[in-house]
């Protein structure tokens, strides 16, 4: 089994940059990573991606040096055991609450820590050749990244509790969700509202030793990424691969009428 490269390069100090996947491409995958990103996150809770082709993406990403992580639709063991199993490096959940949030450690962990089952006969495992079932099970264990999405107010208000789970190293603000249901839609962190709920995020989660990821859309803003960055933010997911295709597109749209 590797070791969680994402985990190593945050407790190393290093900002780690990303994607979401939406467009089911191998290519891209290997594209980003060629470009010098360090993750990309298969994301199963919007886009048309099934399993079998999330098995290949995460093929695709360990050949290429880029680490899988994968956005579940929600709790659900069953899926959160095959997801594991096929080696990803982390689980992001949607609108991750402290009860949720304990859910899904508990079932992407192995025992004595959780409830996942053990099957040596996964590509996790190398498909058997793990020579220690005890050490493999408290290395995956040890290595997973369970990272919630913060995405209601209500949970930022709870957030101090959540930020001192065991087990939760990193939290995602997504702005896009936050900004709704703060009922200021599309507001971004140059917004009052935004700002002061990644600075409370930001300060809280430094003083448990903790990380703070968020998004920064489809913009490639050089200054935008620096500012969170200034901020506290230490993982940056832009957001979905095809919007960011999309805009490179208009970009290039506009030239018919320059």
């Amino acid at each position: 089994m590797r070791p969680n490269a994402v985990r190593q390069k945050l407790e190393r100090g290093e900002v780690v940059m990303g994607m979401m996947h939406f467009t089911a491409s191998p290519m891209l995958v290997e594209v980003m990573a060629s470009a010098g990103l360090d993750f990309f996150i298969i994301d199963l809770e919007h886009s048309p991606i099934d399993f079998d082709m999330a098995a290949h993406l995460v093929r695709a990403g360990d050949a290429a040096g880029i680490a899988p992580l994968l956005r579940v639709p929600d709790v659900d063991p069953g899926l959160v055991k095959k997801v594991l199993n096929l080696g990803v490096q982390g689980l992001v959940l949607p609108h991750g609450t402290r009860e949720s949030s304990q859910a899904l450690l508990r079932a992407a962990r192995y025992e004595p820590e959780g409830i996942r089952g053990s099957c040596p006969a996964v590509r996790q495992a190398n498909y058997g050749a793990a020579p220690n079932w005890q050490q493999f099970q408290a290395q995956a264990n040890r290595e997973l990244l369970v990272i919630p999405l913060i995405e209601d107010p209500a949970t930022l208000q709870d957030f101090e509790a959540l930020a001192a789970t065991p087990g939760l190293d990193v939290f995602f603000l997504g702005p896009f969700d936050f900004s709704v249901a703060a009922a200021v839609p599309g507001a971004g962190f140059d917004h009052p509202v935004m700002a002061q709920a990644l600075e409370r995020m930001v300060k809280i989660a430094q003083s448990h030793g903790k990380y703070i990821m968020t998004s920064v859309g489809d913009r490639i803003d050089t200054a935008v990424g620096r500012n969170v960055i200034r901020l506290g933010v230490r993982m940056i997911s832009y957001s979905a691969d095809a919007l960011v295709f999309r805009r490179a597109c208009q970009d290039i749209a506009k030239l018919k009428v320059a």
